[in-house]
C-alpha cells in the first residue's frame, strides 16, 4: 500500500481534484456553489481555486448576477489547459480527433493509409493532419489513445490477433510513444465503444453491463463495477472465438496473419458481416452490406421476421454464454448490425436468451449519438488519463 505522508498536502490534492471534476462536469460555478457541492468551507474553496488558477487550470469567465450582495465571480476550467488525441485505426481508414480538456472536439480528420504499412507513419500522419486542422502543435497533446481491433497485451501495450492490421506487430506501442514523445495507449476498439456507451449512451451510470459489437466482425466489452474487465491476457470479450456446436472451431489463428476473422470459425462465422449478408440472400433479400440487409429485413415487416429471428438466435448464443457467467443485467447491442436492427432485433435477442438460459438480461440498442463511438471512447479514455496527471503531485 502506498504511504502518503503529509496529511495537509493529501487533503489539498483531494480538494483540488473535487473542484476540478465538478467544474468539468457542470460548467462555470461560483466559489460558493463549489463550496456547497463539495462540502468545502468558503476559505478552503477560495484556497482551492487559487491553487488551480496558479496551475493554469481555471479562470474567471464572468459573474453571476441576481443574487444578494456583490456579483460573484464564475470560475471555469480553461479549455486550452490540456489537449488529447483519440484515434480509430482500421485496415482502410484512420480517423483522428483532437479535443480540449472539456472533451469538446477541436478537429476531426480521416485519412487513408494508401498502402503505407508502417503504423508509426500512419498514426503520425493522421495526428499531424488533425493538429494542423486544429491549429495546434503536436507538442500540446497531453495524451493519445488509439482504438484498434484485436487483443491488447497488458504487459507490452501492443496489439495481438488483429488480422486486418498485420503491420501492428510487437514493439509498435513503444515505437509510437517514442515517435510522438508522449504517453500513448492502444485499446481494443469495442472497449472504447463501451466507455462511450457508459458516458453518453444506454449504459449511462450503469456499473455492470456488456456491449456486443456486431459489425464487420464480432466483439464484446465487459464493464464490471464501472471498470473495463480485460482479463489476465487482455483477451476478455473476444467472443468471436466462442466455440459453437455445428460450426468449425477456430484453428491455427496464430499462424495466419491477414486472414479475415469471418473465416476463422466459432461464433464469428455465424454473425460476421459476410455471414449476415449471405443469410439475407438465403431469405430473398439482396443487399450490398450487412447493415443494408438488416435494415431491409426490418422494413419488410412480417416477411423479414424469419431472418431477424435467425440473426437474433445466433447472437443469443454468445449473449447467453456471457450472461450465465457474468449475469450483467444489461446487454447493449452496438455496431452497424446492432444499430440497424434496433428494437426489432434487441427484443428478439432478449427473448432468445431467455429461452436457452436461466438469465434474462435487458437487451437494448446503443443510444450513443456520436457518429463514431470508438473515437468518442478514445477521447474519453485519454481525458481520464490526462485529468489524473494534471493534479499529480
Amino acid at each position: 500500500m502506498e504511504r502518503r505522508p503529509g496529511v495537509p498536502r493529501l487533503l489539498r490534492e483531494i480538494n483540488d481534484r473535487a473542484a476540478l471534476e465538478l467544474l468539468l462536469a457542470t460548467g462555470p460555478m461560483t466559489r460558493g456553489q463549489i463550496g456547497d457541492l463539495t462540502g468545502l468551507s468558503k476559505v478552503t474553496a477560495s484556497q482551492t481555486l487559487a491553487r488551480l488558477e496558479e496551475r493554469g487550470l481555471v479562470e474567471v469567465v464572468g459573474t453571476q448576477v441576481g443574487g444578494r450582495g456583490p456579483n460573484a465571480a464564475l470560475y471555469s476550467v480553461i479549455p486550452s489547459s490540456a489537449y488529447v488525441a483519440g484515434l480509430e485505426v482500421g485496415p482502410e481508414l484512420v480517423s483522428a480527433v483532437i479535443a480540449d480538456i472539456h472533451g469538446h472536439t477541436i478537429a476531426e480528420v480521416t485519412v487513408e493509409p494508401d498502402g503505407q504499412d508502417d503504423p508509426v507513419a500512419v498514426v503520425h500522419g493522421a495526428i499531424t493532419k488533425a493538429c494542423r486542422s486544429a491549429k495546434l502543435s503536436i507538442s500540446k497533446l497531453r495524451g493519445v489513445v488509439i482504438g484498434t481491433p484485436g487483443v491488447v497485451d497488458p504487459r507490452s501495450g501492443d496489439i495481438r490477433f488483429s488480422f486486418d492490421l498485420p503491420g501492428w506487430h510487437e514493439g509498435i506501442h513503444e515505437a509510437l510513444a517514442g515517435d510522438l514523445r508522449r504517453q500513448v495507449t492502444i485499446e481494443n476498439d469495442v472497449n472504447l465503444a463501451a466507455i462511450a456507451e457508459r458516458a453518453d449512451g444506454a449504459a449511462k451510470g450503469v456499473g455492470d453491463f456488456v456491449l456486443l459489437w456486431a459489425s464487420r466482425g464480432l466483439g464484446l466489452a465487459i464493464m464490471l463495477g464501472g471498470r473495463l474487465h480485460r482479463g489476465r491476457s487482455g483477451s476478455a470479450g473476444e467472443i468471436g472465438y466462442l466455440p459453437v456446436p455445428g460450426v468449425p472451431l477456430p484453428e491455427d489463428i496464430r499462424t495466419q496473419p491477414g486472414r479475415l476473422p469471418s473465416l476463422a470459425g466459432g461464433l464469428q462465422s455465424l454473425v460476421s458481416a459476410e455471414a449476415v449478408t449471405e443469410l439475407a440472400r438465403g431469405y430473398g433479400f439482396a443487399a450490398a452490406s450487412a447493415t443494408e440487409a438488416v435494415k431491409v429485413a426490418v422494413a419488410a415487416g412480417a416477411s423479414g421476421e424469419p431472418m431477424l429471428d435467425e440473426i437474433a438466435h445466433r447472437l443469443a448464443l454468445g449473449v447467453a454464454a456471457v450472461c450465465v457467467i457474468l449475469d450483467p443485467g444489461l446487454v447493449v447491442l452496438a455496431g452497424e448490425v446492432g444499430h440497424a436492427g434496433g428494437a426489432a432485433l434487441t427484443s428478439r435477442v432478449e427473448e432468445a436468451v431467455a429461452r436457452i438460459c436461466p438469465v434474462r438480461p435487458q437487451v437494448v440498442t446503443t443510444t450513443v449519438t456520436d457518429k463514431n463511438p470508438v473515437l468518442r471512447g478514445a477521447v474519453l479514455a485519454a481525458l481520464d488519463q490526462v485529468r489524473e496527471e494534471l493534479l499529480a503531485p
